[in-house]
Protein backbone atom coordinates (compact mmCIF):
# COMPACT_ATOMS: atom_id res chain seq x y z
CA UNK A 1 0.00 0.00 0.00
CA UNK A 2 1.27 3.25 -0.66
CA UNK A 3 -0.55 5.74 1.04
CA UNK A 4 0.84 9.34 0.66
CA UNK A 5 -1.08 12.10 2.25
CA UNK A 6 -0.31 14.59 -0.36
CA UNK A 7 -1.65 12.61 -3.26
CA UNK A 8 -5.19 11.87 -1.20
CA UNK A 9 -5.33 16.20 -0.89
CA UNK A 10 -4.51 16.73 -4.64
CA UNK A 11 -6.51 14.42 -5.89
CA UNK A 12 -9.77 15.35 -3.37
CA UNK A 13 -9.19 18.40 -4.42
CA UNK A 14 -9.39 17.68 -8.22
CA UNK A 15 -12.70 15.70 -7.63
CA UNK A 16 -14.08 18.09 -5.41
CA UNK A 17 -13.49 20.63 -8.14
CA UNK A 18 -14.74 18.42 -11.14
CA UNK A 19 -18.03 17.05 -9.16
CA UNK A 20 -18.73 20.80 -8.05
CA UNK A 21 -21.71 19.58 -5.54
CA UNK A 22 -21.85 22.89 -4.49
CA UNK A 23 -22.51 24.28 -7.84
CA UNK A 24 -24.98 21.55 -8.34
CA UNK A 25 -26.96 22.60 -5.44
CA UNK A 26 -29.48 24.72 -7.40
CA UNK A 27 -29.92 21.69 -10.19
CA UNK A 28 -30.53 19.50 -6.85
CA UNK A 29 -32.94 21.45 -5.01
CA UNK A 30 -34.69 22.01 -8.87
CA UNK A 31 -34.72 18.06 -8.92
CA UNK A 32 -36.10 17.65 -5.37
CA UNK A 33 -38.88 20.14 -6.33
CA UNK A 34 -39.88 17.95 -9.29
CA UNK A 35 -39.61 14.29 -7.73
CA UNK A 36 -40.55 15.19 -4.00
CA UNK A 37 -37.30 13.54 -2.35
CA UNK A 38 -34.12 12.45 -3.32
CA UNK A 39 -32.24 9.50 -1.61
CA UNK A 40 -28.74 10.94 -0.19
CA UNK A 41 -27.60 7.44 0.57
CA UNK A 42 -28.60 6.09 -2.62
CA UNK A 43 -27.31 8.33 -4.95
CA UNK A 44 -23.98 8.87 -3.06
CA UNK A 45 -23.43 4.81 -2.90
CA UNK A 46 -24.04 4.77 -6.85
CA UNK A 47 -21.60 7.48 -7.47
CA UNK A 48 -19.49 6.35 -5.26
CA UNK A 49 -19.45 3.12 -7.31
CA UNK A 50 -19.70 4.11 -10.30
CA UNK A 51 -16.37 5.86 -9.77
CA UNK A 52 -14.35 3.44 -8.35
CA UNK A 53 -15.69 1.06 -11.38
CA UNK A 54 -14.41 3.11 -13.48
CA UNK A 55 -11.27 3.42 -12.11
CA UNK A 56 -10.73 -0.28 -12.75
CA UNK A 57 -12.42 -0.97 -15.78
CA UNK A 58 -13.68 2.46 -17.32
CA UNK A 59 -11.42 2.53 -20.28
CA UNK A 60 -11.63 -1.32 -21.12
CA UNK A 61 -15.65 -1.06 -20.85
CA UNK A 62 -15.38 1.62 -23.42
CA UNK A 63 -12.94 0.29 -25.43
CA UNK A 64 -14.41 -3.06 -25.62
CA UNK A 65 -18.22 -1.48 -26.69
CA UNK A 66 -16.34 0.79 -29.20
CA UNK A 67 -16.51 3.95 -27.91
CA UNK A 68 -13.52 6.21 -27.17
CA UNK A 69 -12.95 8.39 -24.08
CA UNK A 70 -13.11 11.53 -26.20
CA UNK A 71 -16.89 9.97 -27.58
CA UNK A 72 -17.98 9.62 -24.38
CA UNK A 73 -16.43 13.14 -23.00
CA UNK A 74 -18.87 14.98 -25.64
CA UNK A 75 -21.74 13.27 -25.04
CA UNK A 76 -21.62 14.10 -21.81
CA UNK A 77 -21.11 17.55 -22.32
CA UNK A 78 -24.51 16.99 -24.49
CA UNK A 79 -26.30 15.88 -20.95
CA UNK A 80 -24.58 18.74 -19.03
CA UNK A 81 -25.15 21.33 -21.99
CA UNK A 82 -29.26 20.75 -21.55
CA UNK A 83 -29.25 20.87 -17.70
CA UNK A 84 -27.31 24.07 -17.79
CA UNK A 85 -29.86 25.33 -20.32
CA UNK A 86 -32.68 24.44 -18.65
CA UNK A 87 -31.56 26.32 -15.56
CA UNK A 88 -30.90 29.16 -17.40
CA UNK A 89 -33.86 29.45 -19.57
CA UNK A 90 -36.00 27.72 -16.54
CA UNK A 91 -37.57 25.88 -18.87
CA UNK A 92 -38.23 21.67 -18.96
CA UNK A 93 -36.44 20.03 -21.41
CA UNK A 94 -36.68 16.37 -20.29
CA UNK A 95 -40.35 15.46 -17.86
CA UNK A 96 -41.07 12.07 -17.01
CA UNK A 97 -44.87 12.32 -15.70
CA UNK A 98 -44.19 9.67 -13.25
CA UNK A 99 -40.78 9.92 -11.60
CA UNK A 100 -39.88 7.87 -8.93
CA UNK A 101 -36.63 9.21 -7.91
CA UNK A 102 -33.92 11.16 -9.56
CA UNK A 103 -31.29 9.69 -6.98
CA UNK A 104 -29.48 7.82 -9.92
CA UNK A 105 -30.16 9.88 -13.02
CA UNK A 106 -29.28 12.57 -13.56
CA UNK A 107 -27.81 12.74 -9.82
CA UNK A 108 -25.41 9.58 -9.67
CA UNK A 109 -25.01 10.20 -13.10
CA UNK A 110 -24.02 12.76 -14.98
CA UNK A 111 -23.95 14.95 -12.40
CA UNK A 112 -21.93 14.15 -9.66
CA UNK A 113 -19.89 10.80 -11.68
CA UNK A 114 -20.70 12.37 -14.92
CA UNK A 115 -17.81 12.28 -18.11
CA UNK A 116 -15.95 15.15 -16.26
CA UNK A 117 -15.55 13.36 -13.24
CA UNK A 118 -14.57 9.73 -14.63
CA UNK A 119 -12.36 11.21 -17.94
CA UNK A 120 -10.76 12.83 -14.26
CA UNK A 121 -10.34 9.42 -12.41
CA UNK A 122 -9.04 8.16 -15.52
CA UNK A 123 -6.55 11.01 -15.75
CA UNK A 124 -5.64 10.79 -12.05
CA UNK A 125 -5.06 7.22 -12.31
CA UNK A 126 -1.62 7.84 -14.08
CA UNK A 127 -0.63 9.84 -12.18
CA UNK A 128 -1.43 8.82 -8.54
CA UNK A 129 -1.60 4.94 -6.71
CA UNK A 130 -5.42 3.45 -6.88
CA UNK A 131 -5.71 3.30 -3.11
CA UNK A 132 -5.27 7.26 -2.58
CA UNK A 133 -7.76 7.57 -5.66
CA UNK A 134 -10.51 5.68 -3.64
CA UNK A 135 -9.57 7.56 -0.68
CA UNK A 136 -10.07 10.99 -2.57
CA UNK A 137 -13.46 9.39 -3.92
CA UNK A 138 -14.42 8.41 -0.39
CA UNK A 139 -14.02 11.65 0.80
CA UNK A 140 -15.89 13.43 -2.30
CA UNK A 141 -18.51 11.31 -1.71
CA UNK A 142 -18.97 11.99 2.11
CA UNK A 143 -19.67 15.51 1.01
CA UNK A 144 -21.73 15.20 -1.52
CA UNK A 145 -23.90 13.12 0.95
CA UNK A 146 -24.37 15.91 3.05
CA UNK A 147 -24.94 18.44 0.55
CA UNK A 148 -27.73 16.09 -0.41
CA UNK A 149 -28.67 15.51 2.66
CA UNK A 150 -29.10 19.18 3.74
CA UNK A 151 -30.73 20.35 0.48
CA UNK A 152 -33.81 21.56 1.84
CA UNK A 153 -32.01 23.23 4.78
CA UNK A 154 -29.94 25.30 2.02
CA UNK A 155 -33.01 25.87 0.34
CA UNK A 156 -34.66 27.21 3.15
CA UNK A 157 -31.33 29.60 4.10
CA UNK A 158 -31.06 30.72 0.19
CA UNK A 159 -34.57 31.64 -0.26
CA UNK A 160 -36.63 31.81 -3.60
CA UNK A 161 -34.86 34.68 -5.17
CA UNK A 162 -31.39 33.52 -3.95
CA UNK A 163 -32.04 29.92 -5.41
CA UNK A 164 -32.98 31.54 -8.64
CA UNK A 165 -29.81 33.77 -9.23
CA UNK A 166 -27.68 31.21 -8.01
CA UNK A 167 -29.59 28.88 -10.73
CA UNK A 168 -28.90 31.03 -13.29
CA UNK A 169 -24.87 31.66 -12.41
CA UNK A 170 -24.61 27.97 -12.33
CA UNK A 171 -26.76 27.73 -15.27
CA UNK A 172 -24.01 29.63 -17.20
CA UNK A 173 -21.23 28.05 -15.09
CA UNK A 174 -22.29 24.90 -16.19
CA UNK A 175 -22.65 25.75 -19.60
CA UNK A 176 -19.08 26.39 -19.99
CA UNK A 177 -18.48 23.24 -18.51
CA UNK A 178 -20.02 21.57 -20.87
CA UNK A 179 -18.78 23.90 -24.14
CA UNK A 180 -15.22 23.18 -22.66
CA UNK A 181 -15.49 19.76 -22.63
CA UNK A 182 -17.15 19.43 -25.68
CA UNK A 183 -14.38 21.87 -27.24
CA UNK A 184 -11.50 20.12 -25.80
CA UNK A 185 -12.95 16.45 -26.43
CA UNK A 186 -14.00 16.60 -30.01
CA UNK A 187 -10.29 18.02 -31.32
CA UNK A 188 -9.25 14.62 -30.36
CA UNK A 189 -11.76 13.09 -32.35
CA UNK A 190 -10.84 14.25 -35.28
Amino acid sequence: MNFDLREIITASMVLFAVIDIVGSIPIIINLRNKVGHIESGKASLVSALIMIAFLFVGEEILKLIGIDINSFAVAGSFVIFFLAIEMILGITLYRDDHPESASIVPIAFPLIAGAGTVTTLLSLRAEYHVENIIIAIIINVIFVYFVLKSSKRIEKILGKNGLNVIRKIFGVILLAIAVKLFTTNINQLF
